[in-house]
């Protein structure tokens, strides 16, 4: 006999369930117009709804929405911009939100393998807090063909409305692996052929005149202000700057992240 289905909560509450709560990697509520299209266009969690806001402009992207939600038979609910705005996390959801399964888990033994005959290309965050730091750092990652993310399960920022506004869709392609502790994580990595680069502004190495461009690669951004801490640090193989001549001396996480990602999948195996 097939036991009965547990009631799942209500949107709102789901919406507001604590990622420090679950240490799961979160993504129940989406918002943004392109976040909520990548979200029904990938298919690889269900959504239980959509929110559309009550004298939006006609945007062709929200014609889209419209009809990959009948395609995939995910209701779709127009309701009044306070009610919306009184359900939305961010200060931009441009009068769109979704609700949907929480984001799956990917394995990092996985992730450390080769992936279409491709070498693996990795990044792992070290502590970042801040929302929008993430949500960039994963949209420039699933944009330069990063093949997946690592992320430590405890003091860090996990996937929040915020997040996935600033993410604009990257989270629904993009294979992410929780990881207990990052130092252990990358030990692991490490032990299955991966090199370890921590971007360290005090780093010996250049990051331009890197040789392990193209190898199996996980490249570890630290948190804001803090950089890599000390035993993440030590699990680095190379510890590389971004070589900076200009009258700031420094860029912040989202930054150095979306240089560092870009100039080495220049580098990558292209096929």
């Amino acid at each position: 006999m097939t036991p009965p289905r547990s009631r799942r909560p209500p949107a709102r509450e789901r919406a507001r369930s604590s990622p420090s709560r679950s240490q799961g990697l979160g993504g129940e509520q989406v918002e943004g117009r392109q976040a909520v299209r990548e979200l029904l266009r990938a298919g690889r969690r269900a959504a239980h709804d959509v929110w559309l806001a009550e004298g939006v402009d006609r945007a062709p992207i929200l014609g889209e929405i419209a009809a990959l939600a009948a395609e995939r038979r995910v209701p779709v609910r127009r309701v009044g911009r306070a009610r919306l705005d009184g359900e939305a996390r961010t200060q931009a959801s441009q009068g769109v939100l979704a609700h949907a399964d929480p984001l799956p888990e990917a394995d990092l033994d996985d992730l450390c393998r080769p992936a279409g005959g491709r070498p693996p290309f990795l990044v792992a965050l070290d502590g970042v807090a801040d929302p929008q730091n993430l949500g960039a750092l994963l949209r420039t990652a699933g944009a330069v063909g990063v093949t997946g993310a690592v992320l430590p399960r405890h003091r860090a920022v996990h996937v929040t409305p915020a997040v996935t506004k600033a993410a604009a869709g990257s989270i629904e392609h993009l294979p992410m692996a929780v990881v207990t502790g990052l130092p252990a994580g990358l030990a692991r990595a490490r032990s299955l052929g991966v090199w370890v680069v921590g971007l360290d502004a005090g780093g010996d190495d250049d990051l331009f005149t890197l040789e392990l461009a193209g190898e199996p690669l996980v490249v570890v951004l630290g948190a804001e202000g803090a950089g890599l801490s000390r035993l993440v640090a030590q699990r680095c193989d190379v510890r590389a700057r971004i070589p900076l001549s200009g009258a700031i001396p420094s860029l912040n996480v989202a930054a150095a992240g979306a240089v560092a990602l870009v100039h080495l999948a220049r580098h990558r195996p292209t096929d």
